[in-house]
């Protein structure tokens, strides 16, 4: 049986292949989410971009994102 930690990178890994108008947007939100603003956003949408598909791919770069730093915490602690 797998576990939750599993589960999201099965399921951040499915997610498909974001679109090139994205790149930067999901750099940002992979270096630092926290500098993300509703403008960014706007941008977006304003592009023609759908707002379900910046969701799930914000989501998806969070969760790899996440995920490569409580591997990179785990080697560090030597677990």
């Amino acid at each position: 049986m797998s576990g939750p930690i599993e589960r999201l990178r099965s399921n951040a890994g499915s997610a498909p292949r974001p679109r090139a108008e994205l790149g930067d947007y999901l750099e940002k939100v992979r270096s630092g989410a926290y500098a993300v603003t509703d403008a960014d956003v706007e941008a977006l949408t304003g592009a023609g971009i759908p707002e379900d598909e910046i969701f799930e791919q914000t989501v998806a770069v969070a969760i790899r994102e996440g995920l490569r730093r409580l591997d990179a915490a785990t080697a560090a602690i030597g677990r």
